[in-house]
C-alpha cells in the first residue's frame, strides 16, 4: 500500500450564466462553492442571448458533446431574453442539454427554511419538505405537432404529449430509488389519466407494476388537479411526487411558492452516472436584470446539489447550513424580507461558509 494515496483530480464544472439575472446569481453560487473548499475547477461559457445576437451562435459545434466528455457537472444560470422573441438560443441551449444529454430526471426539492416565507397560514418548517421528480425528456416538450391553416377561421393546432415505455419506466424507478435512498416512505404519482387515457394510462399501469418491486414504499395515485389542491391544503402529507414533464413543471412552481418563491428554489437535471446539469428554478427575469436585486439562493442551493451528486457531501452541507443561517438572520434579498442586494447576500453566505 502506498504511503501517500494519490489525490483525486478536481471535478470539472462548466458554468453557463446565460441571460438576465442568471449572470448575477451564478457568480454567487460559484463564490459559495469556492468558499466551501470543494476540489472543483470552474470554466465559464458565454452561451447566451448576447452571443446569439453577436454572431448567431446558440450552442457551438460539438458543444454538447464537449460537456458530456470533459465536464463532471454543468451549472446553468437562466435562459431567455426579450431581444430574441423566438427564444431560439434558449431552446438550443436548455432543451438541447436536457434532450441531447438525456437528462431525464428533473429533481426539485421543496423545503421551507423558515415559517415566515410560506404563504400558508400556520405553516411550520416540517410541513413543507418534499421532492418532486419530473420526467424531463418527453411530453409536449418534444415539440411534435403543427398548425394547419394558421391565421384563418379554420386553424387547427396540435401538440402531441409523447410518453414512451422507456421514459416512463425509468423516471418511476428513479423516484422509487430516490425514496429508498433518502429514507422516504411514500411515492405519489400524478397524472390526468381520467381524461388522457392513452397518453397517461401508461403512467398508471407502470406505476403499479414498478411499485410492486418496492414493497417497503407506499404508493399513491392522484389526479393533478387534486394534487395541487392538497399541496396547498396539507403539504405535510407529501414526501416524493413523480410527474410527467408538463405537470412536473407546473406543480414545482406551486411548490416554490410554498418555500418562499422562485428565488429560493433549486433543481437538478440528472442522468445517473453521467454529466448532469443544475439550475435554479427561476427564469431570466429581464425586468430585474442589472439591478442587484435577484435572489441568489436558488442558484447557490443548485450548486450544493451538484456537489452532492459528485459525492462532495461535506462542502454541500456547509453551503446548505450557511443558506439556512442567512434565512434565520435575515441576511437576504428584498423579495424574502431582507435588505441586501444580490452580491451582498452572496458575500454573506460565502463568508459564513468559509467560517465553518
Amino acid at each position: 500500500m502506498m504511503e501517500n494515496a494519490q489525490q483525486a483530480e478536481p471535478k470539472q464544472i462548466a458554468v453557463i450564466p446565460g441571460d438576465g439575472i442568471g449572470k448575477e446569481v451564478t457568480p454567487q453560487a460559484v463564490k459559495a462553492v469556492q468558499a466551501s473548499g470543494a476540489e472543483v475547477v470552474f470554466t465559464t461559457f458565454d452561451w447566451s442571448a448576447d452571443r446569439y445576437l453577436r454572431d448567431g451562435t446558440t450552442v457551438p459545434a460539438g458543444g454538447l458533446s464537449m460537456l458530456k466528455q470533459e465536464y463532471d457537472s454543468v451549472l446553468l444560470g437562466a435562459m431567455g431574453d426579450p431581444r430574441v422573441p423566438s427564444n431560439a438560443h434558449a431552446k438550443d441551449i436548455l432543451l438541447g442539454m436536457r434532450f441531447e444529454m438525456d437528462l431525464y430526471a428533473n429533481v426539485r426539492p421543496v423545503k421551507l427554511l423558515d415559517e415566515s416565507l410560506c404563504p400558508l397560514k400556520a405553516a411550520r418548517r416540517e410541513d413543507v419538505d418534499f421532492v418532486v421528480i419530473r420526467e424531463n425528456t418527453e411530453g409536449p416538450y418534444v415539440q411534435m405537432g403543427g398548425v394547419f391553416k394558421k391565421g384563418t377561421a379554420d386553424e387547427v393546432a396540435i401538440q402531441e404529449d409523447v410518453n414512451t415505455f422507456k421514459g416512463v419506466d425509468r423516471i418511476l424507478r428513479y423516484a422509487f430509488e430516490y425514496a429508498r435512498k433518502t429514507g422516504r416512505t411514500e411515492v405519489v404519482m400524478t397524472d390526468k389519466s381520467n381524461v388522457m387515457a392513452y397518453a397517461h394510462g401508461i403512467w398508471k399501469r407502470l406505476f403499479q407494476s414498478v411499485g410492486e418491486e418496492y414493497p417497503e414504499i407506499q404508493k399513491r395515485h392522484m389526479f393533478v388537479d387534486a394534487l395541487c389542491m392538497e399541496m396547498v391544503r396539507c403539504p405535510a402529507q407529501f414526501e416524493v411526487i413523480v410527474a410527467n414533464n408538463m405537470f412536473g413543471d407546473i406543480i414545482t412552481d406551486l411548490g416554490a411558492a410554498l418555500q418562499g418563491g422562485l428565488g429560493m428554489a433549486a433543481s437538478a437535471n440528472i442522468h445517473p452516472g453521467r454529466t448532469s446539469m443544475f439550475e435554479p428554478v427561476h427564469g431570466s427575469a429581464p425586468l430585474l436584470a442589472g439591478k442587484n436585486v435577484a435572489n441568489p439562493i436558488g442558484s447557490i442551493l443548485s450548486a450544493a446539489m451538484f456537489l452532492e451528486d459528485l459525492g462532495l457531501d461535506k462542502a454541500a452541507c456547509k453551503i446548505q447550513q450557511a443558506v439556512y443561517d442567512s434565512v434565520q438572520t435575515r441576511h437576504l434579498t428584498t423579495d424574502v424580507g431582507g435588505t441586501l442586494g444580490t452580491e451582498q447576500a452572496g458575500d454573506w453566505i460565502a463568508e459564513r461558509i468559509a467560517a465553518f
